[in-house]
């Protein structure tokens, strides 16, 4: 598969990082490779390259070619699984998950100074009762953490004058959530890694994996030897299929940016500036960009299929919640594959002793890859005790091929949409 550049989103017109890193050519050796320049990989090429490890990171397309650099930059607590975990990890461990992502990317953009527009404020809406009660459980469980104190519920008539509109019943604000632009974040970590020593390639394609006491990853240009190998291709992983295939399913997610939205607009339909994300299980998310366009995503696809268009199959969405924007401009309108697992659980794990993966953030991942990244790099590092207890969570394999999977997957989702209709 031939090496692409970005694709025509908001971020890519937008990033303020236009380093290109060499493609590998000839052969490397190692401590760490990471296959994947997404934030998975990134995020943990930096981790590894702060504690003092040589590190080789080699990516197919671009850095933040993938979801990480196309989402819809929502910057969202958690890490799928945390409730399975109680079998094998204390509470505390278990508690000390929960925004340790949050808190690595907050760190990493003060301390590297990387501009990606971060803002505070995250609110989740509901349509329908049951969604709020499920809000109220969340409120009462950060309340036992402590954290009450960053959360609001919010009925219906003051959401209405956050965000301009009367769809939806109630929500919940977070301030220690928020929102930023993805793909300077990840360029940004990047660069902080490759400053601090880690070899970055791009537009180097892995083939192979071979196995042994030293790894030996295969590109079409050459090859790296590594004590330690990290597979972190997500939706777009090919490799080690024996161990890996039908975990993650690659499903379409698409978001539409407006033209610049006039203050008067802002003011009325999100005057706090909040990330939006309602409670249905197919899901919209949105918010503005630094520059006042309204990005609105969803419309996530489970078989595979492209919309003929984007704009055409979003606006509609966006005008059920806004319909006073009708005739705005769209100025970009972009997608890409989020690594949906059938069960929600990020899969982490290891085909050997010194082959790691982490993928299947299932459309949730700024702030868990960060996690799962450090958790891989504990591992490394000889603490196995998080990533043993993610190995030990069973995960529903869909045989016969990602084609078939997808529609499986597809037809289960059919199912959750209705239940968002009842």
């Amino acid at each position: 598969m031939p090496a692409e550049e970005h694709t025509g989103s908001y971020y890519a017109a937008t990033r303020t990082d236009r380093t290109a890193y060499p493609p590998l050519d000839g052969e490397e050796e190692t401590e760490v490779c990471i296959v994947g320049g997404g934030f998975t990989g990134v995020a943990c090429a930096l981790t590894l390259i702060e504690r003092g490890h040589r590190v080789t990171l080699l990516e197919q397309h671009r850095i933040s070619w993938g979801a990480s650099g196309r989402n819809g930059g929502q910057l969202i607590h958690g890490l799928g699984g945390t409730k399975q975990l109680g079998r094998f990890l204390s509470e505390d461990k278990i508690r000390a998950l929960h925004y340790r992502g949050n808190d690595i990317i907050k760190g990493r953009i003060e301390k590297y100074q990387i501009q990606c527009d971060l803002k505070a404020g995250f609110i989740e809406v509901a349509f329908k009762q049951s969604q709020m009660d499920g809000l109220v459980e969340d409120y009462e469980e950060h309340r036992e953490w402590n954290l009450d104190e960053h959360l609001r519920l919010v009925d219906r008539d003051e959401l209405k004058s956050l965000l301009g509109t009367d769809v939806y019943i109630g929500g919940m604000i977070n301030d220690l959530d928020g929102h930023l632009h993805p793909l300077n974040l990840c360029a940004g970590e990047a660069r902080a890694a490759a400053g601090l020593g880690a070899s970055i390639h791009e537009q180097t394609e892995v083939i192979d994996i071979v196995h042994g006491d030293k790894v030996r990853v295969v590109t079409r240009q050459g090859a790296v030897i590594a004590d330690k190998v990290l597979l972190a291709g997500n939706a777009y992983q090919h490799l080690e299929l024996k161990k890996l295939s039908g975990l993650v399913f690659p499903a379409g997610s698409f978001i539409i940016a407006t033209e610049p939205l006039p203050d008067d607009v802002t003011d009325r339909i999100n005057p706090t500036d909040l990330a939006v994300c309602d409670l249905n299980n197919v899901l919209d998310y949105y918010r503005l960009s630094a520059d006042k366009r309204l990005l609105f995503g969803g419309r996530c696809n489970y078989s595979g299929k492209v919309p003929t268009s984007i704009e055409d199959s979003m606006v509609p969405r966006m005008l059920k919640v806004y319909p006073e924007l009708e005739g705005k401009r769209i100025d970009y309108a972009w997608g890409g594959n989020i690594g949906i697992v059938v069960n929600r659980v990020p899969c982490m794990g290891r085909v050997t002793d010194n082959i790691f993966y982490s993928m299947g953030y299932s459309g949730h991942g700024v702030a868990p890859t960060h996690i799962a990244a450090e958790i891989v790099a504990d591992a490394m590092d000889g603490a196995t005790d998080v990533l043993q207890a993610y190995e030990n969570i069973s995960h529903f394999r869909i045989p016969f091929g990602q084609w078939f999977g997808n529609q499986i997957v597809a037809l289960g989702m059919l199912y959750y949409r209705l239940l968002d209709e009842l």
